[in-house]
C-alpha cells in the first residue's frame, strides 16, 4: 500500500487518480476498517497538510463554514447553541475529538454517527470539490444510505456550510455507553426534527414522514422493535430543551 501526504488539493486530486484510492483524513473510521480487513485501499492520500481544509469561519450572514479537516474537539469548543457543537461534544472520546474531523465522519456517512443528522436539521450544505469543479451539495440529498453518499468519483469534501440559527437547538442520542455510536439520535433545530440510528440515512421528519412510518433497522446495537419502542421519548426529550 503507498501512502502520500500531497500539501495542495491539486497534488491529492491527482494522486487519487489512481485505482482505489483513499482519501486519509482523520483516519479514526477508515483505519479501524483496515484493521478488521473491510478496505483495503491500494493508496491512501492523506489529507493532513492541505491548510485550506482547515479552519471554521463566520460568514457574514451568520452561518459557519467548517474545514473538512477541522477536528471534531475544534467544533465542540464552538458556543454550544450551535446545534453542531452539541453534536461533536458527544462524539466518543477525547483521544478520538482531537484527531478525527468531520469531514471524515460526513463523508464515512454511517447512520449511527452524530455529524449526519445534526447536518441535516441544521439544513447544511457540503462543499465537495475535484479537479474539474466544485459545488455544494443539501445533507438531505448528500446522505443517501447506508455508507452511501452523493459523492462522485475524484471529489473530495472540503468544508461543510451550515446556516446561521435563529432559534435554540438541541441534540440527544442513546447509546450503549457514554460516547458510542448512537441507537437512536434526535437533532432539532427551528422546528426542524432529523431522526439518526434509525434507519440507513439520517432522516428529517415532517409533512412527509413521521416517526411511525420509519423502516426501523437491526444491527449489532439494537432491533428494530427496541429503537421504535424508544425513539418517541427521545424526540420529545429533545424538543422539550428547545421550548
Amino acid at each position: 500500500m503507498d501512502y502520500i501526504a500531497p500539501t495542495t488539493l491539486e497534488e491529492a486530486f491527482r494522486a487519487l487518480e489512481t485505482e482505489d484510492a483513499r482519501c486519509l483524513a482523520g483516519g479514526q473510521s477508515l483505519v479501524a476498517m483496515m484493521n478488521l480487513g473491510l478496505v483495503a485501499p491500494a493508496k491512501l492520500v492523506s489529507l493532513r497538510r492541505i491548510a485550506s481544509l482547515r479552519g471554521i469561519e463566520k460568514a457574514k450572514d451568520g452561518g459557519l463554514r467548517l474545514g473538512a479537516m477541522t477536528t471534531h474537539a475544534e467544533i465542540a469548543a464552538l458556543d454550544e447553541g450551535w446545534l453542531i457543537a452539541q453534536a461533536a461534544r458527544v462524539l466518543a472520546y477525547p483521544a478520538i475529538r482531537a484527531f478525527g474531523t468531520i469531514g471524515g465522519s460526513v463523508a464515512n456517512a454511517d447512520p449511527s454517527a452524530d455529524y449526519p443528522v445534526a447536518l441535516l436539521a441544521a439544513a447544511a450544505e457540503i462543499e465537495v470539490t475535484s479537479a474539474r469543479e466544485a459545488r455544494k451539495i443539501p445533507a438531505r440529498e448528500f446522505f443517501k444510505g447506508l455508507f452511501e453518499t452523493a459523492l462522485a468519483s475524484g471529489e473530495i469534501v472540503t468544508a461543510i456550510h451550515i446556516p446561521a440559527q435563529c432559534g435554540k437547538a438541541a441534540y440527544e442520542k442513546l447509546s450503549l455507553v457514554v460516547g458510542d455510536f448512537a441507537i437512536v439520535s434526535v437533532a432539532v433545530v427551528e422546528g426542524r426534527i432529523a431522526v439518526g440510528g434509525c434507519t440507513p440515512a439520517p432522516v428529517l421528519l415532517g409533512a412527509e414522514k413521521d416517526a411511525a412510518g420509519l423502516e426501523f433497522m437491526n444491527d449489532q446495537r439494537a432491533s428494530a422493535a427496541y429503537r421504535r419502542k424508544v425513539l418517541p421519548e427521545i424526540i420529545r426529550r429533545t424538543v422539550k430543551r428547545c421550548s
